[in-house]
């Protein structure tokens, strides 16, 4: 194969698009994925998207799919749920055939994220037609609940070699397939190294605040109740106690009317869903970034944008966050409840001396992470499974 920069690359998502005037490609998404595709576009002569794209979106949170030789291939949206869902596929699939066949043929390579229909389709096109396959796995590796969860890591545990580059997102200090060792580990990431330099040298925190932050979708297994129902536990002994939260989510009524009935809605901030560059300024502006999540996390990557910002994480032992930890830049706790909450926070901010090492562990962990990292790592991974020739970016 031709080397990676005179190369074309087809990525299959089925992450939303939609137009925005304001992006060079004249579409923006939301989420760490724009960032990731202008990253990844660096690496090769030409990067074409080919997802589902809208009438409009969330220009709230939207962020411009761009990048050096980065084009948008339009489909249209995926239509269908529950028992429908399946039905519908069918028919996108038909109708949007022409244009899925037409970039799989012109490609040189196809990279296939999944989970997701689109990433699905996109890998089975490329294998069925003998295209180098770059597939990155972006849920949780360790968890198989559903049928599609079981195909898709029996697809890459089987394939998984030769041409056919299978990552998966998260990291421990085993391979991810005991099956087949060619499954690598892959971190995820939206960070720049000008993005880390600049919060590591104005972020270090020197004494601890009583404002707690989330960033997530918000979902009930992702903790967001468990940090309300500890307020009041809090709130004897830190009067200032504040809590921000932010993301949107089908569960946020839930959370709104808990922290009503728990007496604590004075103290929580819900901030919905906003913009990348929002998201930043809070999480500098937070003194604890409260995770205690029970759901199937693969690499969060808003926990490692609070690290990058300076602030000690206070979380489960869920995928790779305990690896993420185990320098020191916050707490793991025993279990999800509000009185483990309560005494993991007041631990992290009674002791100034404490919190101020976690907070420059959290720094030093992230300044490891950046994206340009991530495509390096995924660069030199294809170059050498495609016989490609790995040219500095």
């Amino acid at each position: 194969m031709k080397s990676l920069r005179d190369a074309r690359l087809a990525v299959f998502s089925h992450k939303l698009c939609w137009p925005s005037g304001s992006s060079p490609t004249g579409f923006a998404t939301d989420g760490g994925f724009p960032f990731q595709m202008g990253a990844l576009a660096e690496a090769f002569g030409e990067t074409r998207i080919v997802v589902p794209v809208a009438k409009s979106g969330n220009t709230t949170s939207e962020a411009p799919l761009a990048g050096p030789g980065l084009r948008v291939i339009p489909l249209t949206p995926v239509q269908g749920r529950a028992i429908w869902g399946k039905l519908a596929i069918v028919l996108w699939v038909f109708r949007n055939l022409p244009v899925l066949l037409g970039e799989t043929l012109r490609a040189d390579a196809v990279h296939a994220p999944v989970p997701g229909d689109v990433g699905t389709i996109g890998m089975l096109l490329g294998f069925a037609l003998g295209k180098p396959l770059l597939v990155r796995h972006c849920g949780n590796w360790a968890n198989e609940r559903t049928a599609a969860e079981h195909f898709w890591k029996w697809f890459m545990e089987r394939f998984a070699g030769g041409r056919n580059v299978m990552l998966a997102t998260g990291g421990a200090a085993h391979p991810p397939s005991a099956k087949n060792p060619n499954v690598s580990w892959i971190f995820s990431t939206s960070l720049r190294d000008a993005d880390l330099k600049k919060y590591r040298a104005g972020c270090e925190r020197t004494e601890p605040a009583p404002r707690l932050i989330i960033v997530c979708r918000q979902e009930h297994a992702k903790g967001t109740g468990v940090v309300i129902e500890a307020l009041p536990l809090l709130a004897a002994s830190m009067p200032g106690i504040h809590f921000d939260v932010v993301g949107g989510g089908g569960a946020l009524p839930d959370f709104k009317a808990l922290a009503a009935r728990m007496g604590v809605s004075d103290r929580v901030t819900f901030h919905g869903a906003v913009g990348h560059k929002r998201v930043l300024e809070l999480l500098r502006q937070a003194g604890l970034f409260c995770f205690p999540t029970t759901s199937s996390e693969g690499f969060p990557k808003a926990v490692l944008e609070a690290m990058a910002c300076g602030l000690p994480v206070v979380t489960t032992s869920v995928s790779v966050l305990p690896a993420l930890l185990a320098a020191g830049g916050g707490l793991l706790m025993e279990r999800a409840s509000p009185d483990c909450v309560a005494g993991t926070v007041r631990h992290c901010l009674s002791d100034a001396e404490r919190y101020r090492e976690m907070s420059r562990q959290a720094l030093l962990t992230a300044a490891d992470y950046s994206l340009e990292r991530w495509r390096d790592t995924i660069a030199a991974m294809l170059a050498r499974h495609w016989n490609s020739d790995a040219r500095p970016i």
